[in-house]
């Protein structure tokens, strides 16, 4: 039998490995048993041993173990059949066999079986407890990874990511994979497909998931406005900064920095932050002290960076740190699968928030829902159902409910028949009015998506808001 001899270099080394690992030996000797209990004690696993393969499966059958020690020649059924019967109930757990007969036949049927590993009597110890380890740490990484992908498509495909389609669940994958990793992460598609949902997904399934998620439309900002919040500033940097201010780079330290519309940051932005992203370093508008800073980025564009780089609009040094991995997020037009999936689910959110029965959608109304384009994509298909929801009277969405633009109508014919008698200029005001309105809702009420779409200046859009009066809603969660 092995002299037991606690190796110097492992007695604590990867004990986190060992912590609460249970390590199930299946052997017919009780010297070897009692051999392999105490040198696997003293490193901090749980043992149970069993002297043959009935006994064996059935404590298998009985509790959870984390690794099977199995010895190839056993009373009643060998070794191999016994690691045949494992691998049927329990296809992923780790198992090394130990045998005195280490013949080259043996070991590849072994391997041909199943087994993990393949150790000779009498063992080392220090080598047989690093074969231990490692076994042992692979398959936890591949459990928590396969845990991970099944909670990111059970989490996302109900409450926030809906998507049966072959290119969500591609998506949610490739979501799953990036996830525990440090690397920057863009994600592109179209306004309203969902892309703060996927940089969420991403921070929440992230070690950085008890740090701040912090977003930030760098749209939005005023662009001389932008570099200080995204680094900060001191007192009296310029006019109006009566104080000094923490930059979201600051507040986001340890945790994520989701830059949605990445391609509207102007030139002199982007060379600030290619130099976080190189070296992690920064300094507030202002100051004279560099700041170091954890921060992993998610960006996100719905414009087409390529072409923005080869008109000189964006940096193509910041492009390449930027684009380490890129997430694609599919229009809705293109999974038209997904939609009765989309329309249930927001039906019964809206059902919910307002305090309303459960209502259900006509199959007229259905066929409609997925025979639109859906420019505004999975926003405007939230919008449209949460006004259906909060204009429905009775227990069905039928195809009166859903806006003009939903039912092909013409604006004119619609406001003619309600107003026979309208100058020119008050039905092309009208029409204006609701194209406006429509397009608004489709992009969440949000001004700059939708002046985008429209393919004016904000400015302009703004005013025109203001001329027609038009009210603009609260906006909903992307």
């Amino acid at each position: 039998m092995p002299e037991v001899v606690l190796p110097p270099s492992l007695q604590s080394s990867n004990a986190e490995t060992a912590l609460r690992s249970r390590v199930l030996i299946i052997d017919d000797e009780a010297a070897i048993r009692e051999s392999l209990e105490i040198l696997l004690d003293l490193e901090g696993f749980e043992i149970v041993s069993a002297p043959d393969g009935t006994k064996g499966l059935q404590l298998l059958d009985e509790s959870v173990y984390d690794l099977v020690l199995l010895d190839l020649a056993l009373p009643g059924q060998s070794g191999f059949e016994v690691l045949q019967a494992i691998r049927t109930r329990h296809a992923t757990l780790p198992v090394i066999m130990i045998t005195a007969y280490g013949t080259v036949q043996n070991v590849v049927e072994a391997m041909h079986f199943g087994a993990n590993n393949f150790i000779q009597k009498p063992w080392d110890n220090e080598k047989l407890l690093a074969d231990i380890r490692a076994a042992i740490g692979q398959h936890r990484a591949e459990t928590e990874n396969l845990h991970l992908k099944r909670a990111l498509k059970q989490r996302y495909s109900f409450d926030n990511i809906i998507g049966k389609s072959d290119t969500m669940q591609a998506v949610l994958d490739l979501v799953g994979q990036v996830a525990p990793s440090r690397s920057t992460v863009l994600v592109q598609g179209e306004s309203g497909t969902g892309k703060e949902l996927i940089a969420k997904a991403i921070h929440s399934h992230s070690p950085r998931r008890d740090k701040p998620f912090v977003p930030v439309h760098t749209g939005a900002v005023p662009s001389d406005l932008l570099e200080s919040t995204l680094f900060g500033h001191v007192k009296g940097a310029f006019t109006s900064a009566v104080a000094s201010k923490k930059g979201l780079f600051e507040i986001a330290n340890g945790g994520t920095l989701f830059l949605d519309e990445i391609g509207t940051m102007m030139l002199d932005t982007q060379a600030k932050l290619l130099r976080v992203l190189q070296d992690r370093k920064f300094m507030l508008v202002g100051g004279v002290h560099e700041m170091q800073v954890d921060v992993r980025i998610v960006a996100a564009t719905n414009a087409d960076l390529r072409l923005a780089v080869r008109e000189g609009r964006f940096r193509e040094d910041l492009y390449y740190r930027l684009n380490v991995i890129t997430i694609d997020l599919p229009p809705l037009r293109n999974r038209r699968e997904d939609i009765p999936l989309l329309a249930a689910h927001c039906l019964k959110r809206f059902c919910e928030e307002n305090g309303m029965p459960l209502r259900t959608i006509s199959p007229e109304t259905m066929r409609i829902l997925m025979d639109y384009s859906w420019p505004g994509n999975v926003r405007e298909l939230e919008n449209v159902i949460e006004r259906c929801v909060v204009l429905s009277t009775d227990q069905t969405i039928s195809k009166d409910l859903l806006p003009n633009h939903l039912l092909g109508r013409n604006y004119a014919d619609s406001l003619l028949e309600h107003s026979p008698n309208a100058s020119l200029f008050e039905i092309l005001e009208d029409i204006e009015k609701r194209i406006i309105t429509d397009r608004l809702e489709q992009n969440n009420w949000n001004q700059t998506d939708a002046a985008e779409s429209f393919r004016i200046p904000l400015s302009t859009l703004n005013q025109k808001i203001k001329r027609l009066n038009i009210e603009i809603r609260k906006k909903s969660k992307e």
